[in-house]
């Protein structure tokens, strides 16, 4: 294999000469350049990458650090990450934090050991505080998915989670429902209480007041949904129709109803958000929230490579939700 040396001596120019031409740094003259070009190909020779990512601090990589890799919402994440990333002539490099907070600092430090240009953080766990003093003391940029940040509004990707939650309990109330049950997700997480405060500032529109007895808390996936919906049932507080804070929970929520012999949307409708790739194919059909995750995700990675060039970014406006209405939410009607 051939060595920067061999190119040296092939190019009869010195290491400094091909280490400019390489990084494109300083001044070469263009028949300088085409020497050592002509060299590097003659020689079939390949850059350390690493090598040279520690000498100039730059890797033209950028790091992408996911709370998870379950569900479609992170496939279509990672998948619009990459493209992005490709297109602006990078390379991705994507490790998971397990949903845990220190995991994830770990993986921030590694990626700045691995000298990334930049890093982009879903998380759902790191305090605020926690991610401010990240964001002022890194070395790189850092561009955070999920979490709002007023003191950083340029680096954090944000969707209107109680917008989404009121419109979706807005429309259920819309149909005349009244008595309308909740399955919450994680209540540490921010999007957790941003869902659960709007699912009750919908009720509140209407002059129904709060009834803890109507809601039982989740842990985002389908088995919890199911055992979430059998404490509901068991609780004997009757509900024409039920909010799940994921489309996840709501899968699980439908056996958990069938088996109690409810059909839906007959005996309750049912509504969800995240409009997973299985919503539309359940029986009934869920209708739920559609979360912009390939704009969010592009808006990401454009906004942490700006960051990365030093240029000047500002603050990305929030994203919506839309309501997709399918089959599993009807008009009430006293059974």
């Amino acid at each position: 294999m051939a060595t920067i040396t061999d190119v040296c001596r092939l190019a009869g120019v010195s290491k400094a000469t091909v280490s400019r031409v390489l990084n494109n740094t300083g001044q070469v003259k263009e028949s300088t350049r085409a020497q050592v070009y002509k060299a590097i190909q003659e020689l079939n020779y390949r850059p350390n990458g690493l090598a040279q990512a520690l000498a100039t601090q730059r890797s033209n990589t950028i790091g992408l650090i996911l709370s998870d890799f379950n569900g479609n919402f992170f496939g279509d994440l990672l998948k619009q990450a990459a493209q992005s990333v490709e297109l602006a002539g990078k390379h991705l490099i994507v490790t998971d934090g397990h949903d845990n907070p220190e995991r994830e600092i770990v993986a921030i430090n590694m990626l700045v050991d691995r000298c990334c240009d930049a890093i982009v953080l879903y998380s759902r766990f790191i305090p605020e505080d926690k991610l401010m003093e990240l964001i002022d003391e890194l070395p790189i940029p850092l561009v955070v998915m999920n979490r709002q940040l007023p003191k950083a509004p340029e680096r954090c990707i944000v969707f209107a989670q109680q917008e989404a939650a009121h419109a979706a309990v807005t429309h259920l109330l819309e149909l005349g429902h009244r008595n309308i049950a909740c399955i919450t997700a994680r209540m540490q997480t921010p999007t957790a209480q941003a869902r659960l405060q709007g699912y009750r500032d919908a009720l509140a529109d209407y002059g129904i007041p709060y009834n803890p007895n109507l809601v039982a808390h989740g842990q985002n996936l389908i088995p919890s949904g199911y055992t979430a919906c059998q404490e509901l049932l068991r609780s004997g507080n009757p509900f024409s129709a039920l909010f799940s804070c994921t489309d996840n929970m709501a899968e699980g929520a439908y056996r958990a109803l069938s088996e109690a012999g409810l059909k839906i949307p007959d005996d309750v409708s049912v509504f969800g958000i995240d409009n997973e790739l299985m919503a539309a194919f359940m029986t009934p059909s869920l209708s739920t929230v559609n979360i912009p995750v390939v704009d969010m995700t592009k808006a990401a990675i454009e906004q942490v490579i700006r960051l990365a060039n030093g240029e000047e970014a500002y603050a990305i406006p929030l994203f919506h939700g839309e309501l997709v209405l399918r089959e599993s939410a009807i008009p009430y009607h006293a059974g």
